[in-house]
């Protein structure tokens, strides 16, 4: 199933969403900043193309080493 993301304002409004969302019965996971990013950088990898590579030298360069 799909899922919502809600991003509240303060700390009042996500306290006011996680009663409404407890209230009417639907399951709600409350993230840290750390996890919300976390979240993030996992789906960015999976969308990688894994079929390139790059070379050593490719890589070294962008490193500036």
């Amino acid at each position: 199933m799909s899922s919502i993301v809600v991003n509240p304002k303060s700390e009042k409004e996500l306290q006011f969403i996680s009663e409404l969302l407890q209230k009417l019965g639907v399951d709600s996971k409350v993230l840290s900043d750390e996890d919300a990013e976390d979240l993030g950088l996992s789906m960015l990898m999976k969308d990688v193309d894994r079929s390139d590579f790059a070379s050593e030298d490719e890589v070294m360069s962008k490193l500036k080493v």
